[in-house]
């Protein structure tokens, strides 16, 4: 039987158009362009400023180097240590006998709860005269002279509160990591550390590098933390310096989104291949008996767990009580009332909440193009987007700043609150892109055929077909974006409107002017609502994090 040459490609487009691949529309096409130019435009800007404004020879001097020393120094410390504690609480909790193993497997990744800014400043309180660690201290008879400062403080507080990042996509790996291979290591005569190291670290490794690399990420973009531990980063020099040197705060800005760039990339090559030679097994995980180590396993996760979760809520609580108890005797007034806690809780949700509708609107074209057309244009959108999650938000911060100053038609939007969504949307948008291709990949092609045929128009079946089966998906996704949103502290500092006043700005006006009663009720309603999004989002889900 001979074949018709002409008749295969109309095959092949047949088959590819069912298949929802091929050429996409032109809307759709122009709007995932349009969605790229928006995410292109702070990093683009500061990349003019920099280059344009005859400040790049700064770069070399010593008040550039040092700040750039202290950034990466910093992260390396941070990566190396959250490597450590993430992928050592894993493999307790996942691969061994370890007692109340369910217990730490929720309780591990909840310090995300927590903005590090409050955690630097729950540490700071707690050991400051009046504290409950300097209080608990002076009834034993000590003397406590210590200060949480510097790198090492930095080093601590980050630690603690970006482990998570390293612990979930390691558990999540070692779940699936199948028994049969370290069964098969024992009857060859391997030794459990033997087995660890020749097995289990191996299939581990690109999960454990590729949560480092986003905690490296995480570093070199922080403000809050560094800022109260009195540590000069990147960060730091950009945010003092943007007013009277602006030259020197873009060109250092541009180091550091040249540096989260590189990082991102890094991470993205790593994801891809260990995807090609990681195993994925369908039996459950083996249990390795801990024996006598089982009491040091037990102090390890308790002093992991008890220093970033708890002590953090009990500094806070200790500070939040104490006000509240000496407002009650009358001895001090509180500079804070209920309609405050009220109205900047309201304004932290309903932001978020905006924020995360539009992300997802917007990247819904970028996850259209991924999933049902899988165009080369569509990954080019994507890595964009992915692009401006690496960039700090106090560099998207100063940018949109002093571009709608200079930007002659556009200066009415200064101060407003478009330009406070758009720089979320522009940190955050990439957290809604996965979810939300997996959501378009979700729906059925049956079903859309189907209602083409009866007549049913594009934009009629997104609405009856589409939508309501993608709706958990995306609301996932605008969940992330929405607890992202809420913890942002730079962007929201600086880009807000006058008198617009989030949870994140009160918390870090009140704890500037010392007012730590205050700062501690504040921060407490903070985490109460951060750790019911990261419950739904994050705990329960654990499990199928990658």
């Amino acid at each position: 039987m001979s074949e018709n040459p002409a008749a295969a490609p109309s095959t092949a487009n047949a088959a590819r158009s069912r298949a929802g691949i091929g050429q996409p529309p032109w809307d759709l096409s122009v709007g995932a362009i349009a969605v790229a130019t928006l995410f292109a435009l702070p990093g683009g800007y500061v990349l003019w400023r920099a280059l344009t404004g005859g400040s790049l020879h700064l770069l070399v001097e010593r008040r550039s180097l040092e700040p750039l020393w202290h950034t990466v120094q910093l992260a390396f410390l941070v990566s190396a240590s959250t490597a450590l504690v993430g992928t050592a609480l894993a493999w307790l909790t996942i691969r061994t006998d370890l007692p109340l193993r369910r217990f730490w497997r929720v309780v591990a990744p909840l310090p995300l709860v927590y903005p590090s800014f409050v955690g630097a400043a729950a540490f700071r309180s707690g050991l400051t005269p009046g504290g409950i660690v300097h209080d608990l201290a002076g009834h034993l008879g000590l003397d406590l002279q210590f200060r949480l400062h510097g790198l090492v403080g930095s080093w601590l507080v980050l630690t603690l509160f970006t482990y998570p990042y390293v612990y979930l996509p390691v558990a999540a790996r070692l779940s699936a990591l199948p028994s049969s291979l370290e069964e098969n290591a024992r009857l060859l005569g391997d030794r459990p550390l033997q087995v660890f190291r020749r097995v289990v670290m191996p299939q581990a490794s690109s999960s454990i590098a590729a949560g480092a690399l986003l905690v490296f990420l995480y570093t070199v973009s922080d403000f809050g933390a560094v800022h109260l531990m009195r540590f000069e980063t990147l960060t730091q020099t950009i945010y003092r310096t943007r007013l009277f040197d602006q030259g020197r705060s873009f060109a250092l800005a541009l180091l550091l989104l040249a540096l989260a760039l590189v990082v991102v990339a890094t991470e993205r090559t790593v994801a891809r291949r260990g995807s090609r030679s990681e195993v994925i097994g369908d039996r459950s995980p083996l249990r390795i008996p801990l024996g006598r180590w089982k009491a040091p396993a037990i102090a390890t996760c308790s002093l992991v767990v008890g220093l970033a979760l708890f002590a953090p809520a009990v500094s806070l609580a200790d500070w939040g009580l104490f006000g509240w108890f000496r407002q009650r005797r009358g001895l001090a007034e509180l500079r804070l009332d209920w309609g405050d806690v009220a109205g900047a809780t309201w304004s932290t949700v309903w932001v978020s909440m905006v924020t995360a509708v539009v992300a997802i609107a917007v990247v819904l074209p970028v996850a259209y193009l991924l999933a049902r057309h899988r165009s080369r244009l569509g990954g080019i959108v994507n890595s964009v987007v992915v692009a401006g999650f690496a960039i700090p938000g106090l560099v998207v911060a100063i940018s949109l700043i002093f571009w709608t100053l200079h930007a002659s038609p556009f200066e009415f939007l200064i101060g407003t609150m478009p330009v406070l969504v758009f720089a979320y949307v522009v940190h955050f948008g990439a957290l809604a892109v996965r979810t939300a291709q997996v959501a378009v990949s979700s729906v059925p092609r049956q079903m859309n055929d189907a209602a083409r045929l009866l007549g049913a128009g594009r934009l009629r079946r997104f609405f009856t077909v589409d939508l309501p089966i993608m709706a958990p998906g995306l609301a996932a996704g605008g969940g992330l974006v929405m607890l992202s949103t809420m913890k942002e502290l730079p962007a929201t500092l600086l880009v807000s409107p006058i008198g617009f006043r989030t949870l994140v700005v009160r918390i870090w006006d009140t704890y500037e002017a010392l007012y730590l009663a205050e700062m501690a009720i504040l921060a407490l309603v903070l985490v109460a609502i951060s750790a019911l999004l990261t419950w739904f989002l994050v705990v329960r889900r654990s499990d199928h994090l990658a």
